[in-house]
């Protein structure tokens, strides 16, 4: 008798082994799963209410506030779905915990904006790895532990403006300084490599690099040292138009404005953004970056609504902005 409540034992254990695998509960199988988007556990269809966590970076830049209202402005077309939205302020930290605090709320979906990339990236996979559909909006994060990426492509940004200012502003070489994004942050790596490559052999050269971490009065401060220490450059190239437009205040104060030439990009579609300072005349360029907001929600519906599969990158449209379209791009983009 003893030996007969053994065997059933074991094989009891070994059927809910097989439960267990074909449920998809084991580690091994979870992770085969995420290898197909992640978005098949968690799609109810549309009789299904769904919350959205939107981790966003940091609010006090324009650009990630236009995102989070371009994410609020599309969602409220999908009656399914309510979004919980988060701030980090530009502290790591403040962002881990905000996602952590989004899967305790069990969230059917993320979306994130990472501040950094790198110590964003273990809460991104842990999100991941639950089962929970994760979209990454603009900033990257290390690895490929995400459902799916959209933004637009920064390298190639970066070499637009490179060869912008190679061909129409300093078609003779000349000298030009560099106020970056934040460090960590993937887009400020991106833009600057690509700058480098629309500028190489046009004998042009970025006599100063600074960090302005996307921020308008650090990139007027960094500016105004920068112009200090080289009073010969001509061309300041800003990762966004916040910084260029904190340069073209350092430059005034200088007296230096109308002999400068200044860049930035994002090129948002409101009365304080890169569209309006180029048809102003403080700009001479800026390149539409995106903000993906109404695209990061058509691409949850997809998933949760739909269930339907979405590619792993999803890379947006850009556009050169010159004082020749600014007004007619402003104007469309606002109805």
């Amino acid at each position: 008798m003893a030996r007969r409540r053994a065997v059933a034992t074991v094989l009891s254990a070994a059927a809910a082994l097989t439960l267990s695998v074909a449920c998809g509960t084991t580690s091994e199988n979870s992770g085969q799963a995420q290898e197909s988007g992640g978005a098949a556990a968690k799609c109810g269809g549309p009789d299904g209410k769904y919350t959205i966590g939107m981790s966003q970076a940091n609010v006090a830049e324009p650009y990630r506030q236009r995102m989070d209202d371009d994410i609020r402005a599309a969602a409220k077309d999908v009656p399914q779905f309510s979004v919980d939205f988060a701030d980090a302020q530009q502290d790591n930290a403040k962002q881990v915990s905000d996602v952590e605090n989004f899967l305790t709320k069990q969230i059917d979906l993320l979306i994130i904006s990472p501040n950094e990339a790198t110590p964003l990236t273990a809460v991104v996979q842990k999100a991941y790895n639950k089962g929970i559909p994760v979209i990454v909006l603009d900033r990257k994060v290390d690895g490929d532990a995400y459902t799916t990426w959209i933004g637009a492509d920064n390298v190639e940004i970066g070499k637009t403006a490179g060869q912008y200012v190679a061909e129409q502003l300093l078609p003779g070489g000349g000298k030009v300084g560099e106020i970056r994004g934040l460090a960590g942050a993937t887009p400020a790596k991106e833009r600057g490599d690509g700058f480098r490559e629309g500028i190489k052999g046009k004998n042009i050269e970025i006599v100063a690099t600074s960090d302005g971490d996307w921020l308008r009065e650090k990139g007027q401060s960094q500016a105004d040292a920068m112009f200090k220490a080289h009073p010969d450059i001509q061309v300041l190239y800003a990762h966004n138009d916040p910084m260029a437009e904190g340069a073209y205040l350092a430059a005034k104060a200088a007296g230096k404005e109308k002999s400068m030439k200044f860049i930035g990009i994002d090129g948002l579609p409101i009365p304080s953004g890169g569209l309006k300072a180029v048809e102003e005349g403080r700009l001479s360029a800026t390149l539409i970056y995106p903000t993906a907001g109404k695209e990061a929600v058509d691409t949850a519906k997809k998933i949760l609504v739909d269930c339907t599969d979405v590619p792993k990158t999803q890379t947006l449209k850009t556009q050169l902005i010159t004082i020749d379209n600014a007004a007619t791009v402003y104007k469309d983009a606002n109805g």
